[in-house]
């Protein structure tokens, strides 16, 4: 297991509930925010200084299947790069074809939490031929992720009474619930992952790519990055862009409004959100033969679904229990992947109404999950510069909540999981933020760079993706006309794109349009089509694993 290295010390204790945590956070209004820029004004020029981290040495054996995997130590604080260090796990399988190599892709998955160790090994045989051909493929858990020194905030059997006890549709007292059950998260992160927290912000994430860059032997970088990974793309290009070689950034971030106006950032993915799950509805309300779903009213019965699960929970397989917030939590992840899977939504949601266990969208979260959600909630309390006031978070949580009828309260009051649902824990961050990145976002000097957003995004609005291509000095934006998340792998036409670009650097012209979306086939699929992770869906086991899908 990989490790990070420092001497132990017991981080102080945070303890916050109920009026304290509302005197502590509404004394703080303002100043907080203030201290935090001056602090990030001063570490800049502080980290310019310093001399350069010492570049690791990757020592490769061979981890099966061809894979080789080895260990890269980076400092674990850029302001310190001869201090301690913190170990990442890295893997790579070198090009199929040595006569036309390349170089080496770097792929980072989506997130916050997803291990890219893992992308590499689950995505390498669905990539294009082209793809394996001229790189080396590459990919590495970044710090505080999977091998690479996991944070742990919740044990699993905390969260687990976290997601059980949580609603589809809270109740009137759901606002304080919500925010002492974050408070004790982050208490939680702080006891048994502390002297880790500052540190695993994205500027530290990118200064980890440029040194794992050099170790590879490489002048400038190639990258793809999806989700997540189209904004720790983006911040490396704004710090190093004369390193940049090609970088295709597929469903893109705003990053200024993620990193420094998060209500912004979070309402826009509250209404995709939404807005996917009602034109699904729409969809089973027009053909009911196909989603079996409603009855003639799929939107009413859904509501109703939700509130009879939360008063009669359906017991799972494991002993564990099925509420509405295990069915909104499910489809939150699962409605990504577009029309193709929206006849085995239906399926399931009729499954669940009949309080079948076997609907994979009454899967509670599992310790798997745990493992994603932990560092999806860290990573983002420290990039983002939530105003430190509970009054503000309350009308902003209250707004989403009743904005976003069919999945927003849920997540607007669930506990510190998703993206939806960090604003409770981020307000009342109590650890420092060195390793935040504030902008600027625009890479000036820097090669072309493809930005890809999918028109019917629920989870990286398609805005997102637009307001990325013109923060960027020099970008290039690809639209894909479709429900779902992402585009490369679900698409033939931005496959085809991205590969002519990180192959040959050709650059589609700004404003290129691909619309070869799958249709809702007309009966549930019994095997996954191309592009999805329906036959993981189908069976209950999709942890929010990220798979990309061959339309090569």
């Amino acid at each position: 297991m990989t490790t990070y290295h420092h001497t132990p010390r017991r981080p102080r204790r945070l303890r916050l509930a109920g009026a304290a945590v509302t005197a502590l956070v509404l004394a703080a209004t303002g100043t907080a925010t203030q201290a935090m820029a001056a602090q990030d004004t001063a570490r800049k020029p502080q980290l310019a200084k310093t001399p350069p981290p010492p570049m690791p040495t990757l020592t490769w054996s061979d981890c099966q299947d061809g894979f080789e995997c080895a260990n890269a130590d980076v400092p674990l604080d850029y302001r310190e790069p001869q201090g301690r260090t913190i170990t990442l796990a890295v893997v790579r399988k070198k090009a199929a074809d040595p006569a036309k190599r390349k170089g080496t892709l770097f792929m980072q998955p989506g997130g916050p939490g997803n291990s890219g160790v893992d992308f590499v090994r689950n995505n390498y045989e669905d990539l294009p031929a082209a793809l394996r051909d001229s790189f080396d493929v590459f990919g590495y858990d970044v710090r505080g992720v999977g091998r690479s020194a996991a944070l742990t905030c919740f044990d699993d059997a905390r969260y687990t009474k976290a997601v059980t006890d949580a609603k589809g549709v809270p109740g009137p007292d759901a606002f304080g619930a919500a925010v002492r059950e974050a408070a004790e998260f982050n208490q939680a992160c702080l006891d048994n992952s502390g002297q880790l927290l500052p540190y695993v912000g994205t500027e530290y994430v990118a200064r980890d790519i440029d040194l794992l860059r050099q170790a590879l032997g490489e002048q400038q970088l190639t990258y793809y990055g999806r989700s997540f990974g189209s904004y720790i793309g983006t911040v490396y290009a704004a710090m190093f862009p004369k390193r940049v070689r090609a970088l295709s950034l597929d469903g893109a971030y705003d990053p200024y409004k993620y990193a420094n106006r998060p209500y912004d950032y979070d309402r826009a993915q509250y209404l995709a959100l939404d807005g996917t799950m009602s034109r699904f509805l729409d969809w089973c309300a027009a053909d009911q033969v196909t989603c079996g779903f409603g009855d003639g009213d799929p939107q009413g019965a859904f509501e109703k679904l939700k509130s009879d699960l939360d008063a009669n929970p359906v017991p799972t397989a494991n002993g564990g229990q099925a509420n509405g917030y295990t069915l909104v939590y499910r489809l939150m992840f699962n409605i990504n992947e577009g029309k193709v899977i929206w006849p085995s939504l239906g399926a399931a949601l009729k499954k669940a109404e009949l309080r079948d266990n076997t609907s994979f969208l009454l899967r509670p979260p599992s310790p798997a999950s745990y493992d994603f959600l932990g560092p999806n909630v860290v990573v983002e309390c420290v990039d983002k510069d939530y105003p430190k006031s509970l009054r503000k978070l309350q009308r902003n949580v209250t707004a989403n909540a009743k904005d976003a009828p069919l999945l927003g309260p849920a997540m607007a009051y669930g506990p510190p999981t998703y993206d939806h649902q960090h604003a409770t824990a981020c307000v009342q961050w109590p650890a420092e933020k060195v390793s935040r990145y504030d902008g600027s976002f625009r890479a000036r000097g820097s090669a072309p760079i493809l930005v890809i957003g999918t028109t019917g995004d629920p989870d990286t609005p398609y805005q997102d993706a637009v307001a990325l291509s013109r923060q960027l000095d020099n970008a290039s934006l690809l639209t894909f006309q479709a429900e779902g998340h992402t585009a490369f792998g679900r698409s033939a036409c931005a496959t085809d794109a991205v590969v002519g670009y990180l192959v040959d650097l050709k650059v589609p012209a700004s404003g290129t349009t691909c619309a070869d979306e799958t249709q809702p086939p007309s009966t549930t699929p019994k095997t996954a089509p191309p592009g999805t992770t329906l036959g993981e869906l189908r069976n209950g086991v999709n942890e929010r694993v990220e798979r990309i899908g061959d339309v090569s």
